[in-house]
């Protein structure tokens, strides 16, 4: 039952959207399980299937980009047939991909079933923003919900790493994708009793030409950035991203002249929604390359099995769950911007501590800057995803959490395609510089093309000459790891900027509700209420 205070006429929520909200975290915890227990999995998947580094990189990536690119589509779907159904159809996709994913005999199986699952994906996550949207309108009871929902993210890490973990010591590489099924099923089950049902009761139709220029527009964007990052300066990727770009000018150009756009452009004129969205791109663009390399750091440099690398991932985790529940707290005396900045000038401290590993067994260092990096995204990403759903009117709600989803995966995937691309070609130019002589022919190919390759390439040689490989090959994936960390703090410090400068506006949610009440005090009442009109 909703209720509303004397001074305050935002509706408060009751027992069941909070109750409710607790079925919307699980697609959250969800994705965030996918991703992590699939960080862990990739020196196993590539010793099974032995994917190249540009499949492994597909493998990690493709899912990201199909989520970015159907983001806006099933957003606007969800706003039409009703964002509770869209939901539980996504809940049904992304268990029966994940099973196919767990079964894949070869890296292209992997790879293409991976894109079932970020198209599933992509009809999971808007629903959830927009339905906390629907469920949610007093402002400081909607930051408590997103805060909470972020934090099923945190629960997912925590789950995924060691649950993951124990998984790969006893079965094989697969099993990691099962952990969704449960999940999705718990979902299904309870769904429909416990979320309210939200559509548009005069739908439009969907623009199918948008849709396909929105697919085009990201996939060719991001396939020719990840290529000009691995290959260099080449014509084909130069290509893609220039046609990537035109074909996303026609899109915005589409988008305008549209009565009914899929993507309503005027939300970018409002600078809470668009500052807040620039700052979520630029912070998962420099954090996603950072996760990429300290996943295999743990496993295939510090020789951590997969349990013992999930159990060194759980203080970020926890680091972010404390962010979640001092977040809320923290807005009501400080302004949003001071906190955003604040925050993310902290998180580079912890990616600049990452950038001084050195391969020795420096577990004190790794653990140490991966929970002040962890402590300062986590208001950023909470406040970002908060200002951005709440600067849309309620009937936006399902473009709004679709572009907030859409900034973050396409953030997160073009910065493991970039950052990650710049390590393995660093990777490759340090190996060459110190591979042992006796390393040639294929075993030389191998042995450059990713550190797990070289690993098992130094099992089929001499002692001797193995184990110079795998000390040279270990280096040189370290050095690789040092400059991607000074990259992304340095990345941070400049999204630091963006609320700093964009954001000043934005004032604490202490002083905004006093500002109310003291608009409500000073208000004159009617001396005699009006009559009901037969238009009201």
């Amino acid at each position: 039952m909703q209720t509303t205070t004397v001074n305050d006429t935002q509706p408060r929520a009751g027992r069941k959207e909070w109750i409710g909200l607790a079925v919307l975290a699980l697609p959250a915890m969800l994705i965030a399980m996918d991703m992590t227990v699939l960080y862990l999995a990739v020196p196993h998947l590539s010793a099974d299937l032995t994917p190249t580094s540009s499949q492994l990189l597909w493998i990690l990536d493709i899912y990201g980009f199909l989520v970015a690119g159907f983001l806006i589509t099933m957003g606007t779907l969800g706003d039409r047939i009703g964002r509770r159904k869209l939901l539980m159809i996504g809940g049904v996709a992304f268990a029966v991909a994940s099973i196919a994913a767990a079964y894949s005999t070869s890296a292209e199986m992997l790879i293409v079933t991976r894109a079932f699952l970020g198209i599933a994906g992509a009809t999971l996550m808007p629903s959830t923003l927009a339905l906390i949207r629907n469920m949610f309108h007093h402002e400081e009871e909607r930051t408590k919900a997103i805060a909470a929902w972020m934090s099923s993210f945190m629960v997912g890490t925590i789950i995924g790493p060691v649950v993951g973990g124990a998984l790969l010591e006893n079965f094989w590489w697969g099993s990691v994708f099962l952990l969704a099924v449960p999940a999705m099923i718990l979902l299904l089950v309870t769904g429909p009793i416990l979320l309210p049902e939200y559509r548009d009761p005069n739908p439009d139709r969907l623009d199918l030409t948008s849709v396909v220029l929105s697919l085009v527009a990201v996939i060719t964007t991001i396939y020719g950035i990840k290529e000009l990052a691995k290959e260099g300066l080449e014509m084909a990727p130069v290509l893609a991203v220039a046609g990537g770009l035109a074909v996303g000018a026609v899109f915005v150009q589409r988008q305008r002249r549209l009565a009914n756009p899929l993507l309503d452009m005027s939300l970018f004129a409002n600078r809470k929604f668009s500052a807040s969205l620039g700052t979520l791109t630029l912070s998962l663009f420099a954090m996603s390359g950072i996760f990429f390399f300290i996943a295999q750091y743990l496993q295939l440099v510090l020789g951590k099995s997969p349990f013992q690398a999930g159990l060194w991932t759980l203080p970020q985790a926890v680091a972010m769950l404390a962010v979640a529940m001092t977040t809320p707290m923290l807005v009501k005396r400080f302004s949003p911007a001071w906190v955003m900045a604040s925050g993310l000038l902290l998180a580079s401290v912890g990616m600049a501590m990452l950038s001084r590993l050195d391969g020795s067994s420096d577990l004190a260092l790794l653990v140490t800057g991966q929970f002040v990096m962890m402590l300062g995204f986590g208001p950023t990403v909470i406040l970002g995803i908060d200002m951005i759903v709440g600067a849309a009117p309620p009937e936006r709600a399902g473009a709004a959490s679709a572009i907030s989803e859409t900034s973050q995966e396409f953030g997160f995937a073009i910065g493991v395609a970039i950052l990650g691309s710049v390590g393995s070609a660093l990777y490759r130019r340090n190996l060459t510089d110190t591979l042992p002589d006796g390393v040639t022919g294929e075993a030389r190919s191998v042995a450059l093309d990713t550190l797990g390759g070289a690993l098992e390439v130094a099992q089929q040689l001499t002692p001797e000459i193995g184990v110079e490989l795998v000390a040279s090959a270990r280096d040189a994936f370290t050095q690789a790891l040092q400059v991607n960390a000074t990259l992304a703090a340095v990345l941070t410090v400049g999204a630091a900027l963006v609320p700093a400068v964009f954001l000043r506006q934005v004032r604490p949610a202490s002083e905004q509700a006093e500002a109310a009440e003291a608009a409500d005090q000073v208000a004159p009442a009617p001396a005699v209420a009006p009559a009901p009109s037969g238009n009201e």
